[in-house]
């Protein structure tokens, strides 16, 4: 296959597996102002405890020295927005774990590549050292907008990022350069925590970090903030006005399994390690852990004064 031929064939196969976008980048150091702007926001301590993003950054700003001999960086997004709700669970977060899906599906890909190119490649999903974000944005896929999701003209932020680096040279996609927020604020007028401002981004406030990632004692009144949302929060999403474009996926492992659809506010209330572990199996939620959830429910029922 000519270079042309085979970046068409690894998109098309990518669309067949079940990605909604794919997009192809040129394995290269990040600049010195996105390294910067990441460095002084580590510096400022807005990434909270999650002290994995201070290490191994040499690899993160180069992905050379993630995997040796890359030339390319394939970055596909799959759609995981729901057909149907879960009351209290993140939008994300209701069918099977994404990591494992995406990192599936881009092995696939990896095979399929080298039934017709002999490649040696590796795929991440949100489990590596690797700016997805900035990578899918030199991929063409969209930009990154006010709320810090990426976001693809037309489809929205309901979209989980992967990416395979290969020793491969490609034809490389124009990198998406322009913001489609114009003057909205939409999501930083709903953000219930201010995690969202002009400045930035605040992780310590954000209600998917407390609930998720931060393994201490909730901060006070926090429950008000959470309302009803126990597992992450989708206020930011949800406000933005790009995701009126959004479709249920049809990737059947991210649709929400019957038994969380008919949980009802006594049946999380009362929750045990046991059913917890039935309910969670597989999924990203297993992340939180059964305490930390139950802590999470019970700061709701504490500062509200009533159940979920």
């Amino acid at each position: 296959m000519t270079k042309k031929e085979l970046t068409e064939y690894i998109k098309s196969e990518a669309l067949r597996l079940g990605f909604t976008v794919c997009g192809i980048a040129k394995a290269e150091a990040v600049p010195g102002d996105v390294i910067a702007g990441y460095d002084s926001w580590i510096e400022a301590g807005k990434h909270g405890t999650m002290h994995y993003l201070q290490r191994n950054c040499d690899k993160r700003f180069d992905p050379m020295r993630l995997v040796e001999g890359c030339k390319s960086i394939i970055v596909a997004a799959m759609n995981y927005a729901p057909e149907k709700e879960v009351n209290g669970i993140a939008w994300y977060a209701t069918g099977s774990d994404y990591h494992k899906v995406i990192k599936d599906r881009l092995y696939l890909l990896l095979q399929s590549i080298n039934s017709v190119q002999k490649a040696i490649g590796r795929p991440f999903c949100d489990s590596a050292p690797v700016l997805e974000r900035y990578w899918a944005m030199r991929a063409g896929l969209g930009w990154i907008a006010r709320n810090r999701q990426l976001t693809i003209k037309g489809k929205g932020s309901c979209f989980f990022i992967g990416e395979l680096l290969i020793d491969i040279e490609l034809d490389y996609d124009r990198p998406t350069e322009k913001s489609y927020c114009g003057e909205c604020r939409k999501c930083i007028d709903r953000c219930p925590t201010r995690a969202l401002s002009e400045e930035g981004f605040d992780a310590r406030k954000c209600l998917s970090y407390l609930t998720i990632e931060y393994r201490g004692e909730l901060p006070e009144n926090i429950g008000e903030k959470m309302k009803k949302t126990f597992y992450g929060c989708d206020c930011c999403i949800k406000a933005c006005p790009h995701n009126r474009f959004s479709e249920p996926t049809r990737i059947a492992e991210f649709k929400a399994k019957e038994e969380l659809l008919s949980m009802k506010t006594a049946d999380w209330e009362e929750l045990t390690k046991e059913r917890y572990d039935t309910l969670f199996a597989d999924s990203a939620v297993e992340r939180c852990g059964y305490e930390q959830l139950m802590r999470n429910i019970k700061a709701i029922k504490s500062d509200n004064g009533k159940s979920l």
